[in-house]
């Protein structure tokens, strides 16, 4: 059989693959994409960004409703939901999808619109909706994402959604059960509790967000008390049977059987890779328990002609990450000597506040026998937090002894931004000095993190 052959072949077009395809491209590779759905993947599609863009309208329609400090009586706010949808979907999501596609024909990637499937340690069938053709490839790259899980007792469908679902319903439910109060089901119960729905939280663990620590996620508690979101711990969730008008969902929580009824029941308990489908076995690829794809630090694996990045691999989960493997495994592809390197990776909560974290916290400090010590700084001292009315939360440092920052952890008003400058300082090895004699522009809540390593230094100003 005769096989046209690729260069380098890139199999998923979201965060991780449209940027090696177009780093690849840039760097001299003749690229061909893969994609069999949208470009640009999960994350701009039905993830980070729609969620965000649901997010903001959930502020702004509660903005409108609670400016009387200000001086600001509004009339009663009325919600278009179905413009809320269009501007989502019409403006934010397709011109940035959009954008993605006119940059891989900039750099002259070809995108093939179909289905990747190993046939061979170097060959792989496409399957588009006209034909199915075979390649042989150079190199490949695996950065097919991953979906949402689905649970026992939760099939998808109807009125049991899956966070896609969830973020393009027609209407603001009146009732609305989330199961997973991790930082997906945490955003969105946020947002749809700003749109008016009385939204319950049902979470497995002792506590939401397990991943953060517990004083960063108790202002988020306080947050959800006050939007009347109802959040059940060490939850067990049993079945959710569909009605034509709700949904009722059945779970266990202190030792008893408990049922609530919802318009809607949203399942956001975790992610698996997509791996499965993918004929890895052919390629000579096995992956772990979790349907992870074992790699090296250069992201290489079993096959040395195959890389895979992302959410297919070992790490967080996170948009940021795989565009940051991307980045790395384009440049090994090219023959350069590089390899990840994940020390200062931010994670990032969009709640209110917003929660985010970098490096080292100093329980992992500890765990690593680091000689480390935290401090902090409210941002209720900090004029630009109280001129916004956003005083909530802190900034926080983790400085070893040599007072290098190796981490950070920030609870407040745009700390998914704040958060870059201590990403820097770790990765730069910067210390707590190099940060206080930065000058930073005021009235700045950027401020509070100058402030912070004034106070590491024994030298505090504002506190």
């Amino acid at each position: 059989m005769t096989k046209e052959e690729i260069e380098t072949l890139v199999i998923g077009s979201g965060p991780g693959g449209y940027v090696t395809a177009i780093r690849a491209a840039q760097l001299g590779k003749a690229v061909t994409i893969v994609e069999k759905e949208a470009i640009g993947g999960v994350c701009l599609n039905v993830g980070c960004i729609p969620s965000k863009a649901l997010i903001t309208a959930g502020h702004r329609y509660q903005e409108s409703q609670t400016s009387q400090f200000l001086g600001l009586h509004v009339a009663e706010a009325e919600m278009d939901f179905s413009q809320t949808q269009r501007w989502k979907n019409e403006t934010v999501v397709r011109s940035l999808t959009a954008g993605i596609g006119q940059l891989l024909k900039k750099n002259n990637v070809k995108v093939i619109k179909g289905t990747a499937r190993f046939t061979g340690r170097q060959q792989v069938e496409i399957v588009t909706a006209h034909d199915s053709k075979h390649y042989s490839f150079q190199e490949a790259v695996i950065a097919t994402g991953s979906r949402p899980i689905e649970i026992k007792g939760f099939p998808f469908g109807g009125r049991i959604l899956d966070s896609t679902g969830g973020l393009n319903l027609k209407e603001i439910p009146k009732k609305l059960v989330i199961i997973g109060g991790g930082v997906i089901g945490s955003e969105l119960g946020s947002a749809y509790a700003d749109l008016g729905s009385k939204v319950t939280l049902l979470e497995g663990s002792n506590q939401l967000l397990p991943s953060y620590e517990k004083d960063m996620v108790l202002a988020v508690e306080k947050s959800f008390k006050q939007k009347g979101i109802e959040s059940v711990t060490n939850a067990v969730a049993q079945k959710a049977v569909s009605f034509d008008t709700y949904v009722e969902v059945t779970y266990e929580a202190a030792g008893q059987q408990q049922t609530v009824t919802a318009d809607y029941v949203m399942v956001t308990v975790g992610r698996q890779p997509n791996t499965d489908r993918l004929g890895l076995d052919t390629a000579g690829i096995s992956v772990d328990a979790r349907g992870l794809i074992p790699v090296d630090s250069q992201y290489r694996s079993a096959n040395p002609a195959i890389y895979a990045i992302g959410d297919v691999v070992e790490g967080l989960a996170l948009a940021h990450k795989a565009s940051y493997d991307a980045k790395v495994v384009a440049e090994v592809i090219v023959g350069r000597k590089v390899q990840k390197d994940y020390q200062a990776m931010p994670a990032i909560c969009f709640t209110t506040p917003e929660l985010a974290t970098t490096g080292l916290t100093l329980a992992e400090a500890k765990k690593q026998s680091l000689s480390a010590t935290s401090y902090e700084f409210p941002l209720q001292a900090n004029g630009r937090a109280i001129s916004l009315n956003q005083t909530e939360g802190f900034i926080r440092l983790i400085v070893a002894a040599d007072q290098r920052i190796i981490g950070g952890q920030i609870v407040g008003a745009n700390a998914s931004e704040l958060i870059t400058e201590i990403s820097l300082a770790v990765e730069a090895s910067l210390t707590v000095e190099d940060l206080s004699l930065t000058i930073h522009g005021h009235p700045t809540l950027s401020e509070a993190v100058m402030d912070v390593a004034e106070l590491a230094q024994g030298l505090p100003i504002h506190i």
